[in-house]
């Protein structure tokens, strides 16, 4: 039980997490060309492009299937269209590929707004497609600022297993405290991520920080806070909507750390094309916790189907009279 397919794989948040767990990957894919370029320079494996030109059958056998996908129909910084938008509908590829793959477990990720959508009838629709087709599934509202990151991200992560393992499946518990952000910050980082000085006053003009270091953070209102940790990255929010102290925005290493990635990540691109892709991305620990009791579970499952296996062998042989 050791392979795994990445679906909507981005730059490779689960990858890093499955890696770390002696895991290997058979098959990525990601629409995003960036992404593509970025996930085969870490991994050396160059991900397929659109998921609706995959057939299943193409896609090799694997354990276990990770997809983070498609978060803007669900989003708040998005249309909330739902499985209405035709991102939304690719959750049902994934279901295509489940059928014929039939991986023993899955895990999926996506915005906390998943959860509630249309009254939490989307993701009842999701849950549904995944019993259809073969999974017992559970699901669960994590943030990754409770696993070592500083940052406020929280997310839906739904697991799914083929058999009966998901009776020895449990939640990771919170990991605390989390990292400081000065472990996070980088010691000189270049001019071009501090803001304007009309920006800069502005902020300062509205809002006193009691801490340092600190991400001061502008919601959709303009209303500015100040926080020991950063607030959820986005790919697609305001350039200035996170600042440090108020001064600068976060650097292309400081995004990564936020996420988990390790430092060995080598960046590619511009500071807009990295900062899309980490937007996008899973918190790195929060998703290894979860793999690991996903797992755990499975090889559980295994150990008491051999008992009972062998049990059953050893009264037929006793029948016998040996």
């Amino acid at each position: 039980m050791r392979t795994f397919a990445d679906l909507f794989c981005g730059i490779g948040g689960f990858h890093y997490a499955a890696a770390d767990l002696g895991m290997d990957c058979v098959f990525a894919c990601d629409i995003d060309e960036d992404c593509r370029s970025q996930y085969y320079h870490s991994f050396r494996i160059y991900p397929a492009a659109d998921i609706k030109q995959i057939k299943a059958d193409e896609v090799p056998d694997h354990d276990f299937l990770f997809a983070g996908f498609p978060c803007q129909p669900f989003s708040i910084i998005g249309s909330m269209k739902g499985l209405r938008d035709d991102r939304g509908t690719l959750f049902h590829e994934i279901v295509r590929i489940l059928r014929i793959k039939q991986p023993k477990a899955i895990v999926l990720e996506n915005v906390r707004q998943f959860a509630t959508m249309g009254h939490g009838r989307v993701l009842e629709q999701v849950i549904s497609g995944l019993t259809d087709a073969g999974y017992s599934c559970s699901w669960k509202i994590l943030n990754a600022l409770d696993y070592g990151l500083p940052q406020k991200r929280e997310r839906v992560i739904i697991v799914g297993f083929r058999d009966g393992s998901l009776d020895f499946f449990e939640w990771p518990q919170p990991k605390q405290p989390y990292k400081p952000l000065s472990a996070v910050l980088e010691h000189s980082p270049h001019t071009r991520h501090y803001v304007s000085e009309r920006i800069r006053q502005k902020r300062h003009s509205v809002h006193t920080a009691t801490i340092k270091p600190a991400v001061w953070h502008e919601n959709k209102s303009g209303n500015i806070s100040s926080h020991p940790f950063s607030c959820a990255l986005r790919a697609n929010a305001s350039y200035n909507y996170l600042l440090v102290d108020g001064e600068r925005r976060l650097t292309p290493r400081e995004q990564l750390r936020l996420q988990g990635f390790p430092d060995s990540f080598e960046i590619l691109g511009s500071d807009s094309r990295i900062r899309k892709q980490v937007g996008n991305a899973v918190p790195v620990p929060m998703v290894r916790s979860v793999i690991r009791g996903v797992m755990y579970a499975t090889i559980q499952h295994a150990r008491r189907h051999i008992v009972e296996r062998t049990a059953i062998s050893i009264k037929q042989v006793s029948g016998l009279g040996y």
